[in-house]
Formats: C-alpha cells, sequence, structure tokens
C-alpha cells in the first residue's frame, strides 16, 4: 500500500516587482515515486498544470538556493513574510511562483517522516521486482542445457 501526502494551498504566480496573483495548487508527494514531489497549479481551465522534479531540490531550495535549468527554488524575505520562490522554465514559457516557506516546510517534513532522507529506494521494491524479473522458469533450463555436453540422464547408458 501506498503513501500519499498533500496539501492545498494558494501559491502566488509573480508578474513583475508590484504585481502578483493567486494561483490554487496542491503539493503531492506518493510512497511509490519516492524521489519526486508534484505541484499541481489549477489555473481555471479544464486541465490543471502539473511540474514533477526531486523532493530533495525542494528541500533544498527551502534552505537555500537550488536547482538550474527548468526548475530553480530558493528562500527569501517578501515584506517580512518567509517565502519560497520556484523558478519554472518550459518551451511554453516561465513563471517565477511565490509559497509560503512555513506551508512548504511543515508539508515536507511530513514527507520526511513517511519516508526519510536515503531511505527511497526501499520503497520502490527493486529487489523484489527484480527476484521476479529473473526467477527461473521450466523452459531456463532447456535453454540452459548446453548442447555440446553429455546428457547426464543417459551416464548409465553409455
Amino acid at each position: 500500500m501506498h503513501t500519499v501526502v498533500e496539501r492545498e494551498l494558494e501559491l502566488r504566480l509573480v508578474l513583475s516587482h508590484e504585481l502578483s496573483i493567486p494561483v490554487p495548487a496542491r503539493l503531492a508527494y506518493r510512497t511509490d515515486d519516492p524521489y519526486a514531489v508534484r505541484i499541481t497549479f489549477h489555473i481555471g481551465s479544464d486541465h490543471p498544470v502539473s511540474w514533477t522534479f526531486a523532493r530533495e531540490l525542494l528541500v533544498e531550495g527551502v534552505f537555500r538556493p537550488g536547482g538550474h535549468g527548468d526548475v530553480r527554488i530558493w528562500p527569501t524575505k517578501i515584506d517580512g513574510r518567509g517565502v519560497v520562490l520556484i523558478a519554472l522554465c518550459s518551451p511554453d514559457g516561465e513563471a517565477l511562483l511565490e509559497a509560503p516557506a512555513e506551508m512548504v516546510s511543515a508539508w515536507l517534513e511530513r514527507t520526511l517522516r513517511v519516508v526519510p532522507p536515503g531511505s527511497e529506494s526501499e520503497q520502490l521494491c527493486l529487489d523484489d521486482g527484480l527476484a521476479e524479473l529473473f526467477a527461473p522458469t521450466p523452459a531456463d533450463d532447456l535453454r540452459l542445457r548446453d548442447p555440446c555436453l553429455p546428457d547426464e540422464s543417459k551416464d548409465g547408458d553409455a
């Protein structure tokens, strides 16, 4: 059974130094994808916009600037409030979002209690999957037999 840790919150889409607009969003973490977090933006269309990136990047970005390329995250203060800025870049455009640092940090702490850092691979059950993938089947006995070696079952007849 997989666990999901979610949090609804309101982000601010920063349009300029003076102007930002509210954007309802959902943070989601799933134990069946333990390295990733997902932010889904509800932008008033039939299809919400989702971004998935490393949980470790968000953890880092709460404390210091992190990331490069498509996702960058860093902490700052705006009007005395702690916020986390999230810069997203895609071929369709760029966005700068402001998230309340306290809410993001509290949600991240919940994810870290569910799957502590360094234990993510245990959630993937890779050993079980590999064992199943490489489990011998009856047909393997036929394929693995070397046709050049004498058949051991005929040793008594020789």
